[in-house]
């Protein structure tokens, strides 16, 4: 019963401690919000950047090595490996950093390195465009828990979801147009021009993030004595104590699991299943992301009235049942119809991680609790996608695919349980004599 008052009292002098750095109304309009009006600006040029560079790098290396499975499959692994190793150290560093000074650091680092890689390139050193995607993926390990930890810093806790979901439907405007946008300039200017833009957009960024409100200065506070591996440690302790951070953990790796074994088969779909040309597989990929599009746009209206728990699970439920008719689909419209709903609810999946994230997580550990979850769904991902093609030879398809929508169906399954959870600050609005609930 000590042990409960103590943590009780804790939780009050934590959710005092936020309410005192001046969050914004939850009337505000996030658009007048100074924080999400840059990051949005600045994200736009973040993707820019990121599809010229994916899709630039891509037919280039296609080029140079005339197709070779092993040199393409290498972008991948240069792009998602640093997320599975430096997820966990970038989220402990976002902790101790200032997030603003971490996320301008970061972009311009990303420019530096690219305009480095474009020198290189002039010197006909090929391979170097790997560094490209592998300094600027190791770089938004850092950033990326810094925006996180911005949001909850700047985004008052009942706008959080609605923010996340225009900020999703941003994402997936560029899933319409990033590949067009990347292929466009690399086959019209080449690929210095490619890299030259991806570098200013990098640095652009840079630029508009010192726009950003200034760092909350944070209480006064002993000088900080713990170690780096001290705090990782409280990190996952910290996901580890909280039931509902726990449920999501393991719901992230039974996600990556799922998507990680159908992520590079896609293509499969379109030549065995559909008996179409692999072109053909760009409009599976347009059709998604116009429906992410609408699903952002969908899920930013009914935010407030359905919990993010609740949520993530009807986006993993439905979208298994579309992985599933995907996986067995002999028709073209049946396949563009179940694409299109899979990208309804693929905001649902994302907002719903990222809102949970943000409110069962104390400001101090959000670098942290993002670190310890991230690559979880990352490296689980990685490594069915290595396995994809051993898989392929061995089972047919549509095994596959069965498989990969069981698992995610498992996923929503387990959030169950914590349907009825609430967020600390939630509970002790409240209820705040009541046992933590989360």
């Amino acid at each position: 019963m000590e042990v409960e008052k103590e943590e009780k009292t804790i939780l009050e002098e934590n959710h005092m401690s936020n309410e005192a750095h001046a969050s914004p109304a939850a009337s505000e309009s996030l658009f007048r919000n100074r924080f999400y009006q840059t990051v949005l600006i600045s994200n736009i040029f973040l993707q820019i950047g990121i599809w010229v560079r994916n899709f630039a790098i891509l037919m280039f290396v296609t080029e140079k090595t005339n197709s070779d499975p092993l040199a393409i499959s290498l972008i991948s692994v240069v792009e998602f490996a640093p997320i599975f190793v430096f997820g966990f150290i970038g989220g402990a560093f976002a902790d101790r950093w200032k997030p603003k000074r971490t996320m301008i650091w970061c972009d311009f680092l990303s420019a530096v390195s690219v305009f480095a890689v474009l020198i290189t390139l002039m010197f006909e050193s090929w391979e170097t465009v790997y560094l490209a995607t592998f300094v600027s993926a190791i770089l938004s390990q850092f950033s990326q828990p810094s925006v996180m930890k911005m949001f909850k810093q700047n985004i008052h806790p009942d706008k959080l979801q609605q923010g996340m979901a225009l900020f999703q439907s941003l994402m997936a405007i560029f899933m319409v147009l990033g590949p067009s946008l990347g292929i466009f300039a690399y086959q019209h200017f080449g690929i210095y021009i490619s890299i030259g833009v991806m570098g200013v957009a990098f640095l652009i960024s840079a630029v508009v993030l010192f726009r950003l409100p200034p760092d909350v200065e944070e209480e006064k506070k002993e000088k900080r004595e713990t170690k780096i591996m001290q705090e990782l440690a409280d990190g996952f302790r910290y996901v580890w104590k909280s039931t509902t951070l726990r449920v999501l953990g393991i719901t992230f790796a039974i996600a990556g699991f799922s998507v990680g074994i159908i992520q590079t088969l896609g293509l499969f779909v379109v030549t065995e299943r559909l008996g179409k040309p692999k072109e053909f597989l760009q409009f599976l990929l347009m059709v998604n992301g116009v429906a992410m599009l609408i699903g952002g746009v969908i899920v930013m209206i009914i935010a407030k009235k359905i919990a993010p728990q609740i949520l993530l699970a009807f986006g993993m439920l439905v979208s298994a049942l579309c992985i599933l008719g995907i996986g067995w689909s002999t028709s073209v419209p049946l396949t563009l119809t179940l694409q299109f709903i899979n990208g309804l609810t693929m905001p649902c999946i994302q907002i719903g991680i990222n809102t949970m994230i943000l409110k069962w997580t104390e400001q101090s550990y959000v670098g942290r609790v993002n670190g310890v979850l991230s690559p979880l769904f990352t490296g689980m991902m990685v490594v069915m996608m290595s396995a994809a093609g051993v898989l392929k030879k061995l089972f047919p398809l549509t095994g596959i695919y069965t498989v990969s929508a069981m698992v995610l169906i498992l996923g929503a399954i387990i959030l169950v349980p914590i349907f009825k959870h609430k967020p600390k600050e939630e509970t002790l609005a409240t209820a705040p004599v009541s046992p933590e609930t989360s």
